[in-house]
């Protein structure tokens, strides 16, 4: 039997107010030593092949993502009957087509199928695993979402063109996250921390190469669009219509499109796109029996449904627990009752076909 089918993955048990960190070892693991419940660490080690990953394929033929045009995206159209300035609505449309005509650029797009074509010796089993670590990190440590998106945004696109081994995937993790926390928080955490919550794994000077070679690839650009930046504009362009309480709404979107970070499959999805099918799948969850895409959505967004619906799908499927099985920090996160416990949420299985038509 192939040594990596042996590997299993562990959990280190400690109190703590939240579920530990996974690791993922080789077979010549070492016990780890208890630690202190200030601060968690992990050290994913060598990530495996484990049954409960499995990889999932791509069989989507779109894997190109041309320039679109965004039509509708000029025309102010009323939100809310006297509650919402159509005046900004035209002024966010017009970020929103600059969003737009950034996030097609090939630059900042990561290839759909590298994981195929570049990489040898990780797998999409461990991407899910470094993600989902990656937003326990980002709990304990209090970073904003757009931190966390951002991370993952610069460790595809780096795997993209970089072949790497599996045991500097997690290092390449929290270097993405250093450059990206110090790009967009306030009170970033240190190199130090970082190094921290890997159990020392690595050394403060590993995490600064890679931290050069990163920023050498990304040629000091920083910035990019993900679908949380979409999503802040399309919510308030959908808030107005809906019933239930706006704030489940928005938290629900944000949980959806969170676990999309998760699926390699949604690679090929723009941010843009992924930012809509989880409005659209939010709706649908709180309003089965209404059309969850109407004429104003399509002209904010400038997808119709029939253009969203393989990506509507793919985020239903993650709602509904169907990919992505195995990773629960998001789920355990947005079970919390400071975002009205959306997770828990019942959707109907099947979202019917009239409403992904044209």
């Amino acid at each position: 039997m192939d040594d990596t089918k042996q590997n299993s993955i562990n959990v280190i048990h400690h109190d703590s107010r939240k579920r530990p960190f996974p690791i993922v070892t080789g077979a010549n693991h070492h016990p780890v030593k208890p630690l202190p419940s200030t601060k968690r660490r992990v050290v994913l080690g060598d990530l495996t092949n484990s049954e409960n990953l499995t990889s999932i394929s791509i069989h989507s033929s779109d894997n190109k993502h041309n320039p679109r045009s965004v039509q509708c995206l000029n025309t102010e159209v009323s939100v809310s009957s006297g509650s919402v300035n159509t005046k900004k609505f035209s002024l966010a449309s017009l970020i929103y087509q600059h969003l737009h005509s950034l996030e097609v650029e090939e630059k900042r797009r990561p290839l759909v199928d590298y994981m195929e074509k570049v990489q040898s010796d990780i797998t999409i089993g461990m991407r899910e695993v470094l993600v989902d670590w990656l937003v326990e990190v980002t709990e304990e440590y209090k970073l904003a979402s757009d931190t966390l998106f951002l991370t993952v945004s610069y460790i595809d696109r780096f795997l993209s063109s970089h072949s790497l081994s599996r045991n500097k995937l997690q290092l390449l993790g929290v270097s993405c996250m250093l450059v990206t926390s110090k790009f967009e928080e306030i009170s970033p955490p240190q190199a130090e921390d970082y190094c921290y919550i890997t159990d020392n794994t690595y050394t403060k000077e590993e995490v600064f190469q890679m931290e050069e070679t990163l920023l050498q690839f990304l040629n000091s650009d920083l910035s990019n669009p993900i679908p949380k930046t979409f999503l802040r504009i399309l919510i308030r362009a959908a808030q107005g219509e809906m019933q239930p309480s706006s704030s489940s709404f928005e938290f629900l979107s944000w949980f959806l499109v969170e676990l999309s970070l998760l699926d390699y499959s949604c690679l090929r999805f723009l941010p843009s796109m992924v930012a809509a099918s989880a409005i659209f799948v939010a709706r649908f969850t709180l309003e089965p029996e209404k059309h969850p895409w109407g004429l104003k959505m399509q002209c904010y967004s400038g997808y119709k449904p029939s253009e969203l619906k393989d990506s509507v799908l793919a985020i239903h499927d993650l709602q509904l627990g169907r990919r992505a099985s195995s990773s629960r920090a998001i789920r355990e996160k947005y079970t919390q009752h400071k975002f009205k416990c959306v997770a828990a949420l019942a959707c109907p299985l099947e979202i019917p076909d009239s409403y992904l038509e044209e």
